[in-house]
């Protein structure tokens, strides 16, 4: 096991470091392990999906009313992945980068949930997020905010050797179960009469809270609800697909060399309403070796994503407007999506 000095050791024990888990990915390092999924693949059925029922339908009322009875039980939660450095913003925390005038995406993320009402709000940080978001909820007044961190761990070599001086990085989303359960989170959730958690990033302001998603997901009777759109050129990322007859988010980099993914219509924005109890369990995420180039040096890290959660628990595909999807990567993609975003806010009244 490659071996940490006692400084960085007690700063990663903050974050949930696993000293044992750290020696097995330095085991899988000098190993080109395949990632393609394993199974027989195919396009969704359309039982697998519907599509969120345009205003003023009877079924958008119906999903609505079910949505906000909910969220007046204090059923429902808020969950903003926010464990992002924004490197093309120049290196800042992620949450931080004002999206419209001063305000910052993580502000804009509190106010359209809190116009559900006061329901618990949770930000999912990391290491490199966590104290300056803290702070960041102190200074912009985001009441009633609590915070939890993802898991860390090191960045290696491709030999298997720390990268030194040590590198942290975050183990990517797929950590949201176990941090929450590791936080005390979800227990605490549950026993206030929690039962469904939303969960988005943060950087998708247009994921908003509404409760005829909510609706949806309850109408279901699913334990996930994914919220997917039609895809776009240039759409990259994961896709729902069938994988021996079930349904899951499949990773784009999982698919078969071969395979078109043009057969897939639908897209994963990465917005997902959970069954609180139905993931207050273990799942054996795996946790897939990715490498990257950090100062011109060729280094491996090891990730996990929460879309595979769908392989686990039986899932849903909402098809939503793409209008609901409207991620920022990059300061010239907040410059073209700027107009939008502010039409949806002052549609909200947030602006």
């Amino acid at each position: 096991m490659p071996e940490i000095d006692p400084a960085t050791a007690r700063e990663l024990a903050r974050f949930g470091f696993d000293a044992k888990l750290l020696g097995a990915f330095a085991e899988r390092c000098a190993k080109h392990e395949s990632t393609t999924i394993a199974g027989a693949l195919a396009p969704l059925e359309p039982a697998d999906t519907t599509a969120l029922p345009p205003p003023g339908t009877p079924e958008h009322d119906r999903l609505t009313k079910l949505g906000k009875q909910a969220i007046a039980r204090r059923e429902v939660g808020v969950v903003i992945l926010a464990g992002g450095m924004a490197t093309r913003f120049g290196g800042v925390v992620k949450a931080a980068v004002p999206v419209t005038g001063t305000r910052s995406f993580l502000a804009v993320k509190v106010a359209d949930a809190r116009l559900a009402g006061p329901l618990p709000i949770f930000v999912m940080t990391s290491a490199a997020t966590h104290d300056r978001i803290v702070q960041q909820i102190r200074d912009e007044g985001l009441d009633s905010v609590e915070c939890f961190p993802q898991h860390v761990s090191l960045r290696l070599t491709p030999a298997g050797e720390l990268v030194q001086p040590p590198e942290p990085y975050a183990t990517g989303h797929g950590d949201l179960v176990d941090a929450l359960r590791a936080s005390g989170v979800l227990a605490r959730f549950r026993a206030a009469g929690g039962k469904v958690l939303y969960m988005s990033n943060v950087d998708n302001v247009a994921a908003t809270l509404d409760p005829v998603v909510i609706g949806a997901h309850l109408a279901s009777g699913a334990a996930i609800t994914a919220e997917v759109v039609r895809k776009e050129p240039g759409d990259r990322g994961g896709a729902p697909a069938r994988v021996d007859g079930r349904p899951q988010i499949v990773e784009a980099f999982r698919f078969p060399k071969g395979f078109d993914q043009d057969r897939l219509a639908l897209f994963n924005t990465n917005t997902f309403a959970f069954d609180a109890a139905a993931i207050d369990h273990a799942f054996e995420l795996t946790y897939f070796r990715v490498e990257k180039t950090v100062d011109g040096a060729k280094v491996i890290q090891f990730e996990r994503l929460v879309g595979e959660l769908t392989a686990f628990l039986p899932s849903h595909f909402l098809e939503v407007p793409r209008a609901r999807f409207l991620p920022v990567k990059d300061p010239e993609e907040l410059d073209a999506r700027r107009a939008d975003i502010e039409a949806l806010l002052r549609s909200r009244g947030l602006l």
